[in-house]
């Protein structure tokens, strides 16, 4: 694979990742624990959208495939997002366990990626860093609401990073031919992210009473989806898949 075809699939994966995210999100409208929180968790699923929009419009340049079709006419197995962002959205301490664990990784990714050597990349990195900013203060206090709160709560919460954990890890695995990319600056090292999410999210969720898990990956690898992803993806695509002619 060249550093062309390499970026593509890396690219995919990262819109991919906020794209599926952001559905998943998008499903506690109307039903969060609290209007506020309706609101807030509702313009965070928005803005994950709006960041899958801005790396596919990179890989729309790179390929031709206009973007629409990325994203509502590919078939669950070439869609390339961690199956930690597909899983179904759980009780609300798993939603939030997981926002965190994956706002965290990209607190650490998209610093180094504002300093890519391929502009369009950086570029996107620094639009996408200003709301990710938000996001992780978010979710990080409401890990701690969860964590410090009753016993139920912490007892949720602990469960959803049991379960998540081995998910999150799968973040780090490179994609296929990841080191053209390092080494070209256009992507940072995936390993040397792993220690540095390592670095912020042991602390905090030790400050949340919440137990680390093992450091054990979830079974397949990154792009091993589950059935949810299918699920997810019928209904997403539905509309579109009506009329493959129409321009909206």
């Amino acid at each position: 694979m060249d550093h062309r075809s390499a970026l593509i699939v890396k690219l995919l994966a990262m819109a991919d990742d906020e794209l599926v995210l952001a559905h998943r999100n998008s499903e506690w409208t109307g039903h969060a624990p609290i209007l506020e929180e309706d609101i807030a968790f509702a313009n965070i699923a928005q803005d994950e959208l709006g960041h899958a929009a801005l790396w596919y419009e990179i890989v729309s340049a790179l390929t031709g495939d206009n973007p629409d079709k990325l994203v509502f006419f590919r078939e669950a197995a070439a869609y390339r997002n961690a199956p930690l962002v597909e899983l179904p959205k759980g009780d609300w301490a798993f939603s939030m366990v997981r926002q965190y664990l994956f706002d965290a990784y990209e607190m650490v990714a998209l610093p180094q990626l504002m300093n890519s050597t391929y502009k369009p990349v950086g570029d996107a990195a620094a639009k996408i860093r200003s709301e990710e900013l938000y996001h992780l203060r978010h979710t990080m206090a409401w890990l701690k609401r969860l964590g410090l709160g009753t016993e139920e709560s912490r007892s949720r919460s602990q469960q959803a990073l049991n379960d998540l954990w081995p998910y999150a890890l799968q973040l780090f695995v490179p994609v296929s031919d990841e080191h053209l990319l390092v080494e070209a600056g256009y992507m940072p090292d995936a390993a040397a992210l792993q220690t540095e999410w390592l670095a912020l999210v042991q602390p905090f969720l030790q400050e949340c009473s919440l137990a680390l898990p093992p450091h054990e990956l979830a079974p397949g690898d990154r792009f091993h989806h589950t059935s949810y992803l299918a699920e997810l993806l019928q209904e997403m695509q539905s509309v579109a898949r009506l009329d493959p002619a129409a321009i909206w």
